[in-house]
This record gives C-alpha cells, sequence and structure tokens, in this order.
C-alpha cells in the first residue's frame, strides 16, 4: 500500500474529509487528493503531523515498506534535484541523509541520492569546510549499494565509488572497484584506460581505447546488418538500400576496409538481384581480398597488435569467395551474364552451381 492510500484509508476511519485535513495541516484541499491520488507525496515534514492527525505511527504511515516504488523513488530524485539549484547544499545534504534515514533499505534511492549529492562535490560547487563530512557519507552510501542483491545497483555503487576515488586521485582504491565488473564490460575497460593514462602508462591505455573503438565497430556492424536483413525480409529495399549506405559509411571511416565494405554491398546486390552491381562487387572483393586486413595498418588501431595473415590462409579465402560466388542459389540470377561468365573462368575451373560451403554471403531472400 503507498502512502496516498494509508492517508485515504486512515482519514475515512476517522470521519474526516480531504478539506478539512487540508485546513488542519495548512495545505489545500487539492494537495491532499493529489497525496490520496499518488500524483504527488506529501513533504517530509508533514509526515509526523499526518500520523498524528490520523492516530497511527509514522511507520504505519510509511507502510514499514524497506523499498519504494519506482515512481516514488522518481519523485525523491525529483525533489532532491530541484532543491540542489535552490537552497544551500548543506540543507538539501540534510534533507537527503533524513529521507535515507526514512528508507534504509531502499538501495535504488540510496545510490540514485549518492550521485546526486556527489557531483556538486566534484565540479567544485562546495565550499571545503565540510568536505570530509560530506565525503564520508556519500561514500558510505555507495559501499551500501554494493551490497544490494540487485547486480545493477552493484553496478551503480562500483561506479560511484570507482569516480569518487578516482576524483580524489586514490587511483590504487578506485581500481580496486573494476573487480565488479565482467571482464569484457565495455566500461571496465574504459574506466581501466583512464587508470592508465593518469598513472603514466599511456600505451596500455592507448591500447585499450582502441580495443573498445574495434569492438564497438564491430557491435554496431551486427546490429545494422540485423537491421538490413529484417527490411530486406519485409521487401522494404528503401530502407535495406539506407542501412547498407551507413554500414559502408562506417566501415570507411571505422578505416575497417574495402573488403568488408564490399561484403555489405554485394549482400543487397543479391537481395535486388542487381546484375551491373553484382560484377562491380565481385571484382572488387577479387582485387582486394589479400588486404582484407588493412585495417591493421590504421593510426586508429595504432597500438593493437593484430595477427599476420599467411600467403596459404589468404589463398584459401580466395578460394572460398570464388566458391561462393559460384553458388547457384544465392547467384543464380547472373546466369547467362556473359562478363560474370568471364570472371568465374578466369577464376578457375570449378563448374558453375557447384560452389563451397564456406560462403560470405547470404541471400536473406
Amino acid at each position: 500500500m503507498e502512502i496516498g492510500q494509508v492517508i485515504r484509508k486512515y482519514r475515512k476511519e476517522k470521519d474526516m474529509t480531504q478539506e478539512e485535513m487540508a485546513r488542519r495541516l495548512g495545505v489545500t484541499a487539492p494537495a491532499v487528493n493529489k497525496w490520496e491520488s499518488g500524483a504527488s507525496a506529501p513533504d517530509i515534514a508533514l509526515l509526523a503531523p499526518i500520523a498524528r492527525m490520523l492516530g497511527i505511527t509514522t511507520d504505519t504511515l510509511l507502510c514499514f515498506r524497506e523499498a519504494l516504488t519506482e515512481e516514488e523513488i522518481r519523485r525523491f530524485v525529483q525533489e532532491a534535484g530541484e532543491r540542489l539549484r535552490k537552497e544551500d547544499y548543506d540543507d538539501v545534504f540534510n534533507w537527503a541523509k533524513s529521507v535515507l534515514e526514512q528508507y534504509p533499505n531502499c538501495d535504488s534511492l540510496i545510490w540514485q541520492m549518492a550521485l546526486l549529492l556527489d557531483v556538486p562535490r566534484r565540479v567544485g560547487e562546495i565550499p571545503e569546510e565540510a568536505a570530509e563530512q560530506y565525503d564520508a557519507y556519500i561514500s558510505s552510501c555507495y559501499a551500501r549499494a554494493l551490497e544490494s542483491g540487485d547486480e545493477g545497483i552493484r553496478l551503480h555503487g562500483a561506479a560511484g565509488l570507482f569516480g569518487f576515488y578516482f576524483w580524489r586521485e586514490e587511483y590504487d582504491r578506485a581500481e580496486g572497484y573494476l573487480a565488479y565488473y565482467s571482464e569484457e564490460d565495455p566500461e571496465r575497460k574504459r574506466r581501466q584506460g583512464d587508470i592508465y593514462s593518469r598513472t603514466g602508462r599511456v600505451r596500455e591505455a592507448y591500447k585499450l581505447y582502441e580495443e573498445l573503438v574495434f569492438s564497438g565497430y564491430h557491435k554496431l556492424q551486427t546490429a545494422l546488418q540485423s537491421i538490413s536483413q529484417l527490411a530486406k525480409q519485409e521487401k522494404d529495399m528503401e530502407t535495406a538500400r539506407f542501412i547498407v549506405e551507413k554500414q559502408t559509411g562506417l566501415a570507411r571511416l571505422m578505416e575497417i576496409g574495402q573488403y568488408q565494405e564490399a561484403t555489405m554491398e554485394m549482400d543487397l546486390a543479391m537481395a535486388e538481384k542487381d546484375p551491373e552491381a553484382t560484377m562491380r562487387i565481385a571484382g572488387k572483393l577479387l582485387s582486394c581480398i589479400e588486404d582484407i586486413t588493412s585495417y591493421s595498418r590504421s593510426r586508429l588501431y595504432g597500438h593493437m597488435e593484430f595477427k599476420e595473415l599467411s600467403e596459404e590462409f589468404c589463398g584459401q579465402m580466395r578460394e572460398t569467395l570464388i566458391k561462393a560466388l559460384r553458388e547457384e542459389e544465392n547467384f543464380g540470377y547472373m546466369k547467362g551474364e556473359a562478363r560474370w561468365q568471364e570472371l568465374l573462368e578466369s577464376c578457375g575451373e570449378v563448374p558453375w552451381g557447384q560452389g563451397g560451403s564456406g560462403a560470405h554471403f547470404s541471400n536473406n531472400r
């Protein structure tokens, strides 16, 4: 039961109207109506007077709740933000403490209040006289979030403590909180890179940041590819072309190489059964397959280590590509095209329609 429902229940038991309750509390009747409907909540200063008026304890008024609803949390956080804009920091700090004392087990509210109080400290808006008092309480709130049964809240707590100690230039302590993240979490890598950059390990920082860029590119391309495939399934070729343009533009921007750009273009050409585009892109693929890892020479990834491809591997890749181009299931629409036949014949002796299983493309028809 939310606080508004509790107020309504006990007000009616007292045979008290909303107007009478409002008059005795010094508020408006619409305010009481909003409390009971859940549109707003009473100011914390009114909780004790409301409880006394209704003949109940504040614990009953607050329903002994260990957690608040998401809407109630949002209201407290919103109020804290508004108070920080209008009131002295110390007043807001004490108000926030009093709220958290009433809801000591609401982990979500605890870390959010800590963050709201922490940000003004980090940007230097708060006088240093009471810094130790403020910082000790803020860090204790983050530490409480670390004990939550909710993994997401634990990560918020770890992020808060990382930022707290990073700001104080206590980098060893900050680094310890990265253990709460999985090894592959991009945020862990980014924060580790920040530690490296601040502690003189510049090459290691470069490498981590570059790995984030490289893996981020592949995640984006995977998502875009899924959108493109969905558009083709829906016969929405306009959207499919639009997405492929974004894919090739992204590959170009991130200096991934012409081969990767061409594979995306080929998927679209196959879906549209476009002989001219297919012919042009196939030639491009064949001409640049030996430079498939050109990204390894980009300054964007200058501190990463890539395995150099052997001539044997490149030869196998070329054979696989040629077999894929000969697959009648995907390229049957090219049958009868003289230039296509010439291209395939120039690549070897494997007959048309006898492609291998290692195809690079999918028609997605």
